[in-house]
């Protein structure tokens, strides 16, 4: 639970730093796996971790974006990257890390998007639900695409449904009266958890048999 004298603006932007960082190492796990050179994995872990940021806000009209404006951001990517580049052979042979990162991620981008719309916003559900999911799956699009793989959300267990899930609970507890600060660590927890355990137990939404 939330430190209640921690304010909302300090603890949303602590969990966005979080969640840029825990991105950001997806996509250098990636470039690395992809025999990058260290300009390619600063890059492709910068975009990962900002770029579902970025969009969010574009779209919703506040220019220039968090990501550019606060430099912190970049700082984080920057060091993510470099930090996968030396200490990779030492994480490498921890099965599925970049999975669990990814997962963190999810969970934290899931409602750092979701609570920015409820403050521009207020309760609207598709407001919410549409920051939320492009916040936590567009970076991890674009790092798919850029190293020429199916984006993970189009092929593998429950992702942006698990997303969605997230929502549906900060908004519900939201809906109930319950703070921001309180609502979202076990919103965050409950998508990173979804995650986590479709991944173990390979739960996946019903496919057309072809």
């Amino acid at each position: 639970m939330a430190d209640p004298g921690l304010s909302v603006s300090t603890l949303i932007q602590f969990l966005d730093l979080f969640g840029t960082a825990a991105f950001a190492a997806t996509g250098a796990f990636k470039a690395v796996e992809h025999k990058s050179d260290i300009v390619g994995i600063i890059i492709l872990a910068t975009i990962t971790g900002v770029a579902g940021g970025v969009l969010r806000d574009v779209i919703f009209g506040r220019i220039p974006p968090v990501a550019i404006a606060n430099p912190f951001y970049v700082i984080i990517t920057i060091g993510m990257a470099v930090a996968i580049f030396f200490l990779y052979r030492s994480f490498k042979h921890y099965e599925g890390l970049i999975l669990k990162f990814d997962a963190v991620g999810l969970g934290v981008f899931t409602i750092i998007g979701a609570s920015f719309a409820y403050s521009v916003f207020g309760m609207n559900f598709l407001a919410m639900a549409f920051a939320g999911i492009v916040t936590a799956i567009g970076g991890g699009i674009l790092r798919d695409v850029f190293v020429n793989e199916v984006p993970i959300v189009f092929v593998k267990e429950l992702y942006a449904s698990a997303s969605f899930a997230g929502v549906v609970v900060f908004f519900g507890m939201l809906a109930a009266g319950v703070d921001v600060n309180v609502a979202a660590i076990p919103c965050i927890a409950l998508v990173t958890g979804l995650r986590m355990f479709a991944m173990k137990y390979n739960w996946n939404l019903p496919r057309p048999r072809v």
